[in-house]
Protein backbone atom coordinates (compact mmCIF):
# COMPACT_ATOMS: atom_id res chain seq x y z
CA UNK A 1 0.00 0.00 0.00
CA UNK A 2 1.38 3.38 -0.76
CA UNK A 3 1.63 5.95 2.23
CA UNK A 4 -0.29 8.71 2.31
CA UNK A 5 2.06 10.61 4.23
CA UNK A 6 5.71 9.71 3.95
CA UNK A 7 8.22 11.43 5.55
CA UNK A 8 12.32 10.93 6.43
CA UNK A 9 14.45 12.36 9.18
CA UNK A 10 17.87 12.18 10.02
CA UNK A 11 19.01 12.72 13.61
CA UNK A 12 22.73 12.68 14.55
CA UNK A 13 22.00 11.23 17.99
CA UNK A 14 22.05 7.81 18.98
CA UNK A 15 19.33 4.97 17.42
CA UNK A 16 18.65 4.29 20.71
CA UNK A 17 17.80 7.69 22.00
CA UNK A 18 15.62 8.20 18.52
CA UNK A 19 14.19 4.98 19.73
CA UNK A 20 13.83 5.95 23.47
CA UNK A 21 11.99 9.15 21.89
CA UNK A 22 9.53 7.07 20.17
CA UNK A 23 8.88 4.67 22.59
CA UNK A 24 8.95 6.43 26.18
CA UNK A 25 5.73 8.03 27.08
CA UNK A 26 7.03 10.73 29.21
CA UNK A 27 9.75 11.12 26.18
CA UNK A 28 6.70 11.44 23.91
CA UNK A 29 5.06 13.74 25.72
CA UNK A 30 7.28 16.45 24.87
CA UNK A 31 7.16 16.06 21.11
CA UNK A 32 3.59 14.69 20.25
CA UNK A 33 0.96 14.93 23.13
CA UNK A 34 0.37 13.67 26.35
CA UNK A 35 -0.23 9.63 26.33
CA UNK A 36 -0.25 6.33 28.12
CA UNK A 37 1.38 4.46 25.67
CA UNK A 38 3.40 1.00 26.19
CA UNK A 39 5.91 -0.37 23.28
CA UNK A 40 3.98 -3.54 24.02
CA UNK A 41 2.16 -5.36 20.89
CA UNK A 42 -1.63 -5.41 21.51
CA UNK A 43 -1.33 -2.40 24.17
CA UNK A 44 -3.99 0.23 23.49
CA UNK A 45 -2.98 3.37 24.32
CA UNK A 46 -4.25 6.96 23.19
CA UNK A 47 -2.52 10.64 22.86
CA UNK A 48 -4.52 13.60 24.15
CA UNK A 49 -4.34 17.21 23.28
CA UNK A 50 -6.37 19.85 24.20
CA UNK A 51 -9.93 19.69 22.27
CA UNK A 52 -10.88 22.17 19.39
CA UNK A 53 -14.16 22.69 17.89
CA UNK A 54 -14.00 20.78 15.74
CA UNK A 55 -11.80 17.78 17.58
CA UNK A 56 -12.02 16.14 20.79
CA UNK A 57 -8.30 16.17 21.04
CA UNK A 58 -8.45 12.55 21.26
CA UNK A 59 -6.13 9.58 19.55
CA UNK A 60 -7.01 6.21 20.47
CA UNK A 61 -4.34 3.96 18.98
CA UNK A 62 -3.31 0.40 19.58
CA UNK A 63 0.68 -0.90 19.50
CA UNK A 64 0.76 -3.04 15.86
CA UNK A 65 4.72 -3.99 15.84
CA UNK A 66 7.69 -3.61 17.97
CA UNK A 67 11.36 -4.93 16.66
CA UNK A 68 13.50 -2.82 18.66
CA UNK A 69 15.44 -0.38 17.98
CA UNK A 70 14.20 -0.46 13.88
CA UNK A 71 10.59 -0.29 13.83
CA UNK A 72 7.00 0.66 15.56
CA UNK A 73 3.91 0.97 14.50
CA UNK A 74 0.31 1.36 16.12
CA UNK A 75 -3.01 2.49 14.79
CA UNK A 76 -4.19 6.32 14.42
CA UNK A 77 -7.67 6.24 14.94
CA UNK A 78 -8.97 9.87 15.45
CA UNK A 79 -11.95 11.76 13.91
CA UNK A 80 -13.20 8.70 12.46
CA UNK A 81 -10.23 8.12 10.28
CA UNK A 82 -8.28 4.94 10.48
CA UNK A 83 -5.02 4.93 9.55
CA UNK A 84 -1.34 3.42 10.57
CA UNK A 85 1.39 5.26 11.60
CA UNK A 86 4.88 3.15 11.27
CA UNK A 87 8.37 4.48 11.69
CA UNK A 88 11.10 2.76 10.18
CA UNK A 89 15.01 3.09 11.92
CA UNK A 90 18.38 3.02 10.13
CA UNK A 91 21.82 3.84 11.22
CA UNK A 92 24.09 5.01 8.66
CA UNK A 93 27.49 3.93 8.28
CA UNK A 94 28.17 7.45 9.99
CA UNK A 95 26.51 6.86 12.92
CA UNK A 96 23.50 9.03 11.46
CA UNK A 97 20.12 7.78 11.95
CA UNK A 98 17.84 8.04 9.41
CA UNK A 99 14.07 7.57 10.25
CA UNK A 100 11.28 7.47 8.12
CA UNK A 101 7.68 7.84 8.74
CA UNK A 102 4.87 6.77 7.02
CA UNK A 103 0.80 7.34 7.31
CA UNK A 104 -1.38 5.11 5.48
CA UNK A 105 -5.05 4.31 5.49
CA UNK A 106 -6.56 7.45 4.84
CA UNK A 107 -10.53 6.73 3.64
CA UNK A 108 -10.78 7.97 -0.28
CA UNK A 109 -13.44 10.47 1.08
CA UNK A 110 -10.28 11.61 3.64
CA UNK A 111 -8.06 12.10 0.30
CA UNK A 112 -10.61 14.00 -1.45
CA UNK A 113 -10.95 16.92 1.18
CA UNK A 114 -8.90 19.59 -0.21
CA UNK A 115 -5.97 19.97 2.15
CA UNK A 116 -6.60 16.96 4.29
CA UNK A 117 -3.33 15.04 3.57
CA UNK A 118 -1.33 18.18 3.45
CA UNK A 119 -2.71 18.82 6.63
CA UNK A 120 -0.87 15.78 8.29
CA UNK A 121 1.85 15.77 6.19
CA UNK A 122 2.10 19.20 7.67
CA UNK A 123 1.34 18.34 11.46
CA UNK A 124 4.05 15.28 11.46
CA UNK A 125 6.65 17.37 9.70
CA UNK A 126 6.05 20.00 13.02
CA UNK A 127 5.86 16.58 15.30
CA UNK A 128 9.14 16.26 13.79
CA UNK A 129 10.57 19.23 14.44
CA UNK A 130 10.07 19.17 17.81
CA UNK A 131 11.09 15.57 17.72
CA UNK A 132 14.86 16.85 16.79
CA UNK A 133 14.61 19.88 19.82
CA UNK A 134 13.80 16.62 22.16
CA UNK A 135 16.79 14.73 20.71
CA UNK A 136 18.90 17.81 21.38
CA UNK A 137 18.36 18.34 24.58
CA UNK A 138 18.64 14.37 25.43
Amino acid sequence: MKSDVSLDYQFTSSIEQVWNALTDSDTLAKWIWDNDFKPVVGHKFQFRTEPNEWWDGIVDSEVLEVNEPHKLSYTWLSAGESTTVTWTLKEGSDGTVHLHFDQTGFSEATKAQPGAIEGATYAWTQMGEQLEKVLAEL
